[in-house]
């Protein structure tokens, strides 16, 4: 359930009232939106009929109820404002969010070595991204393959930060690495595999820091913002939803299916702000450029891309990496379109120039 407060309500008068509330057991939130205030009633409210709260005051304009089983994360929730998530990085504040430029994040799958992810680092920063991705611990289908260095990724990650002042994702798998990780990433990421492990998902709510919650391979949308809700429940609003792709029955072309439709689909449900990975969905770099632009079309608030030096070396997900050449030139040709739709400022522009006659990434980029 929500109130709605009428534009110009008194300060004094929403502490009245959600003093009230706390009363009838019940935790009310507020947030400020662009022109109203909107309080949020957290707790059992099946029995209050709506005419007692809207008695409280004459301030309020309207009392709502939430009907989505993901309350926090519902549109109604915020009265259909859309939640921008700041970020803090050493170049400066970043906000993700609908009404803000895309916000690019670029990097290898994983932390290799200093010299690949600070130079890596560089070129993307040169590129036009605002933050760099890498995995210090890997979740793998095979307990074979390579599973990250772990403690002292961070470390590397934390060394490309200081040389390039980008902001830093990185994957938390476990809750006892949520320490180390939240010491040096900016965001947190949920990585699709740990979409639902419940207890980690209240972990990371509770730390406050941004959180980049991946959306399962099998999920459905109602699953994916369920478990966004575990996060908003443990009082951090700052959640930024990364659709990667879902399996669905064929493997053979794709790695996996982008559902770009989830982009207008959570515009009706959610208030949160949406990322498209291109590269966990497709697999294959050459076809990473056409579903990143896709992404912008639909309205996506961030792009992540997997970036490596040599792709054909990569210790995982090589096949789907472009080279720092091929992202450099996917970032010129994203621009004109990010122009188009308003999504796209000097911060995303790359210090380089497009070749004349330069080609478009070729098939067997990355591969």
């Amino acid at each position: 359930m929500i109130i709605v407060m009428k534009p110009g309500s008194p300060s004094t008068e929403i502490e009245r009232i959600s003093k009230e509330l706390r009363n009838w057991d019940i935790t009310p939130e507020k947030t400020e939106g662009t022109h109203k205030v909107v309080i949020g009633l957290i707790g059992d409210t099946a029995e209050i009929d709506p005419r007692q709260i809207q008695n409280l005051s004459p301030f309020i304009e309207q009392v709502l109820r939430v009907k989505k089983p993901f309350k926090r994360a519902s549109k109604e929730f915020r009265y259909g404002e859309p939640t921008d998530v700041v970020v803090p990085t050493p170049n400066g504040a970043v906000t993700f969010g609908q009404n803000y430029p895309l916000v690019v994040v670029a990097g290898p799958c994983s932390v290799e070595n200093e010299e690949m992810i600070v130079e890596t680092a560089r070129r993307v920063k040169a590129a036009g991204a605002q933050f760099l991705r890498g995995g210090a611990y890997k979740p793998r289908t095979s307990p074979y393959a390579f599973q990250g260095h772990g403690e002292s990724a961070l470390l590397l990650l934390a060394k490309a930060r200081s040389a390039t002042g980008l902001g830093i994702i990185t994957e938390v798998m476990d809750t006892a690495d949520l320490e180390k990780v939240a010491e040096v990433a900016d965001v947190v990421q949920i990585g699709a595999r740990n979409m639902q492990n419940f207890s980690l998902l209240k972990k990371v709510g509770a730390t406050g820091k941004p959180v980049l919650l991946k959306r399962g391979l099998s999920a459905t949308i109602e699953d994916w913002l369920m478990s966004a809700e575990y996060i908003l429940a443990a009082g951090n609003p700052n959640v930024i939803l990364c659709e990667r792709g879902i399996r669905t029955f064929d493997r053979q072309y794709t790695r996996n299916t982008l559902d770009i439709s989830a982009i207008p689909v959570l515009r009706t449900l959610t208030h949160l702000p949406i990322m498209i990975d291109p590269s966990h969905a497709t697999g294959f770099s050459e076809y990473v450029p056409t579903m990143a632009m896709a992404s912008i079309a639909a309205g996506a608030d961030s792009l992540m891309i997997e970036v490596h030096p040599n792709p054909a070396k990569a210790l995982s997900d090589g096949p789907q990496s472009l080279t720092l050449e091929g992202f450099e030139q996917l970032m010129l040709e994203l621009a004109p379109l990010g122009k188009f739709f308003g999504r796209w400022t000097q911060n995303n522009s790359a210090t380089a120039t497009l070749p004349k006659f330069a080609p478009r990434i070729s098939s067997t980029a990355g591969v």
